[in-house]
């Protein structure tokens, strides 16, 4: 497969922050903003392998700055590092109060995309190469990444086994 750059994956999404948006603090929801962060991470995994994709992990969601009601919400997300049938995508976040113009990194987050086939099974993805100093930045450290997300994975797995589908402390219901 023909290698792709960073920037042809950049999806770019504004949202006006609503009253039903936001919590009793007058701030956003976390999980309103995770929802705009896995939708435009999916659209900058499509465009980079263009093929239907499923969120196979969130690595981290960092809430930095609080998004006020009235403000708005910027995403930007492009892959970052590709491994198989697999892709990292970094998302950032940032609030506009569109009053004074004051703009701060709101979010930051790393989530990982499978592409996948018409039997809904991985299938492979074209790599991905960085151009930009930031874009090499994100790449050098996916590596590394990629492996604490397969210790984390194999955990979760050990985790979802140990404790099954009942209550901790009930048995098991079969």
């Amino acid at each position: 497969m023909e290698p792709k750059r960073c920037i042809d994956s950049l999806t770019v999404k504004n949202s006006h922050v609503l009253p039903p948006d936001t919590n009793s603090h007058g701030t956003l929801f976390g999980g309103k903003l995770m929802a705009y962060i896995d939708d435009v991470a999916a659209i900058a995994a499509v465009r980079h392998c263009r093929k239907p994709v499923v969120t196979a992990s969130t690595d981290s969601v960092d809430f930095l700055q609080p998004v006020f009601e009235g403000d708005t919400i910027c995403l930007e997300a492009f892959v970052t590092y590709t491994h198989n049938t697999s892709m990292e995508v970094f998302v950032k976040a940032i609030t506009e109060n569109l009053l004074t113009g004051d703009r701060k990194v709101c979010t930051t987050a790393f989530l990982s995309m499978v592409a996948v086939d018409e039997n809904n099974e991985p299938t492979p993805v074209p790599p991905v190469y960085p151009e930009s100093e930031e874009e090499k930045w994100l790449h050098d450290g996916a590596k590394r990444r990629h492996e604490h997300r397969k210790a984390r994975r194999k955990e979760s797995k050990e985790l979802a086994e140990k404790f099954g589908t009942g209550l901790p402390w009930l048995p098991d219901e079969k």
